[in-house]
């Protein structure tokens, strides 16, 4: 069980610092200029799996909560641009995958459609810094998962062609040509087959990402990569002991490499009291033969009552930002960025930031331990920029070069 000198703690560490109007007015003037580029957003599934993919029926110009995202909100964190995760679950592979991405990459295409006074597609830094000019939402595509290109480099060429700009290598398993950060590896490391996706990747100008993957793939991967790398939303393993957040050394390697690692606002990545609570809670859940993952007045009737006995510990802008800070610390603050995570966060995000509307909250607090208008601009959404302009000149220097043909014959 948690002990409470812990939840103590930890609470007190994580006790939010209200905004001084000038921070506050600052931090507004400084996302007006470089508005967030946020690198990881789930609402595309939350339309799958919760509206059954009935896209146009959720009006995004109004609140949609209990989701996380919406137009509104994001106009108020001052986002500017958005990859939106086209995930699908790690255990649908096979032509299936394939199939489902598409769908999902059709519902993004769809909502942006809905809302073209403040939606547009994009592709490249280009295109975000024209659209944020005009002042509307860049919406970027990511996939989520190397086993939705089902082992051919023709069926990511066509991601890449519909609109995808990045894809993360593995989700939660572990594949035959990469391994997960939350499986038995298969690979250790990368296959043949891993190094001709990556290699592809880099001749496309699809940004590979490593989010997700295991330490051994994330380090064969950087020492493969002609271009910058990017964690589209993973934090630091040295302040939270999570699989799926990078530890130093790795982080020291991305910023070597001229990637990018964008904190991950979910409190399981960013609070080793919120991952031992959350971790008692759903010992008791099994217990108690109800699901887990649901948080808050619609958790079943045992869980509230627990969750009334055992305080969730205090997650707030200040844990996040103890993220952002030492990642900046070790990769440089030129290789650090926002994915939020939202609509993939079960439950709610840090206080504040329990929608997109939260990042000014982050800023105010970077600001107030000394983070200049620059650094924040940075941080905001340049150092992304900076790394797509790279990804795009590699892509040109390999543009001689004929596509790939590898096939993964293992998972066929």
């Amino acid at each position: 069980m948690i002990t409470a000198l812990l939840l103590i703690a930890a609470q007190a560490s994580a006790a939010p610092v209200a905004p001084d109007p000038r921070i506050a007015a600052r931090v507004d003037r400084v996302l007006k200029k470089t508005p967030v580029i946020d690198g990881h957003n789930d609402l595309a599934w939350e339309i799958r799996d919760v509206h059954g993919a009935k896209v146009e029926s959720l009006d995004l110009a109004a609140d949609t909560r209990p989701l996380q995202t919406d137009i509104p909100r994001l106009r108020k964190g001052r986002v500017g641009a958005q990859f939106w995760s086209v995930w699908i679950p790690a255990d649908t592979t096979g032509p299936r995958a394939v199939e489902m991405t598409l769908e999902q990459i059709d519902i993004v295409r769809r909502f942006i459609a809905a809302n073209p006074a403040a939606l547009e597609r994009a592709t490249s830094a280009a295109d975000i810094r024209r659209i944020e000019k005009a002042g509307r939402i860049a919406s970027l595509i990511g996939v989520e998962g190397g086993h939705q290109i089902d082992g051919r480099l023709s069926v990511l060429r066509q991601y890449r062609a519909l609109g995808v700009g990045y894809m993360t290598l593995t989700h939660g398993r572990s594949l035959n040509w990469a391994d997960s950060s939350t499986d038995a590896p298969r690979a250790n490391g990368l296959t043949d087959f891993g190094h001709a996706v990556v290699a592809e990747m880099n001749r496309i100008g699809m940004i590979v990402d490593v989010s997700h993957v295991s330490d051994a793939t994330m380090r064969a991967v950087l020492a493969a990569a002609r271009a910058p790398v990017m964690a589209s939303h993973s934090s630091a393993r040295a302040l939270t002991d999570a699989p799926r957040d990078i530890p130093d050394d790795l982080l020291a390697a991305i910023g070597a490499n001229g990637g990018i690692v964008m904190v991950n606002f979910y409190p399981a990545f960013v609070s080793t009291a919120w991952r031992a609570w959350d971790a008692d809670r759903t010992a008791f859940a099994k217990t108690a033969g109800v699901p887990a993952n649901v948080y808050g007045a619609r958790s079943p009737a045992p869980l509230v009552a627990w969750d009334r006995d055992h305080p969730e510990p205090r997650v707030t802008a200040a844990t996040v930002a103890d993220h952002v800070e030492h990642i900046g610390r070790v990769a440089g603050r030129d290789h650090v960025g926002l994915g939020g995570d939202y609509d993939g966060i079960n439950g709610t995000g840090p206080e504040g930031m329990t929608g997109v509307d939260g990042y000014p909250l982050l800023f105010a607090e970077l600001a107030r331990r000394g983070w200049s208008d620059a650094d924040m601009a940075r941080l905001a959404g340049g150092n992304m920029l900076r790394v797509m302009d790279a990804t795009d000149a590699v892509a040109r220097s390999l543009s001689a070069l004929p596509p790939g043909d590898a096939i993964d014959i293992a998972s066929r």
